[in-house]
């Protein structure tokens, strides 16, 4: 091979370097952009997990005025049924019981909110650590330790991958107990 043919294949060599170096240089660059927007979404999910208080106020109040309309509609059918009959005869009692029935659905429906939003809650927290520990390679339980997340709720992960996907929390015998898939 002569020297000219030498220089130009280096020359080739050179510039296909330098083009590689740029390509290299904008990928990363890239990847530290998205890296950077991905953790601070994930900081802002670990600081607000789970529904916001407007999210909460809507789901209560779509959920408790769902019930209250069964419950209209309940007692219009009893008060039509009087009217219709003439014979209003065990209608108080009907509207009494109705009403009582209602308070503990009423009851029953606020307390299961409330657990459908801790729940978010702790998911969303244990979504956020899986997200910025895949981010950094850094382990999800320490991560968790150091913002004062319980290791009993980091193993919950684990737990629900050992038990085929499912979830359930007790409190003890006779008392409540959740679960789902």
């Amino acid at each position: 091979m002569g020297r000219s043919a030498a220089a130009q294949t280096q020359q080739n060599i050179n510039q296909q370097l330098s083009q590689q170096n740029a390509m290299n240089q904008q990928i990363y660059g890239s990847s530290q952009s998205l890296g950077s927007q991905a953790a601070a979404g994930y900081q802002n999910l670990l600081a607000n997990p789970g529904y916001s208080q407007a999210q909460q106020s809507a789901i209560t109040n779509a959920s408790q005025s769902a019930l209250a309309s069964s419950f209209n509609a309940l007692a219009q059918n009893a008060a039509n049924t009087a009217a219709r009959t003439r014979n209003s005869a065990g209608y108080g009692e009907l509207i009494d019981s109705l009403a009582q029935t209602q308070g503990q659905d009423q009851s029953n429906l606020a307390q299961q909110n409330q657990i459908a939003f801790a729940n978010a809650s702790r998911s969303g927290t244990l979504s956020t650590l899986s997200g910025l520990s895949g981010l950094y390679g850094t382990d999800a339980n320490l991560l968790g330790r150091a913002i004062g997340v319980p290791a009993q709720l980091l193993d919950a992960s684990a737990r629900n991958a050992a038990n085929g996907g499912s979830f359930s929390i007790g409190f003890g015998p006779g008392g409540l107990s959740l679960g789902f898939r």
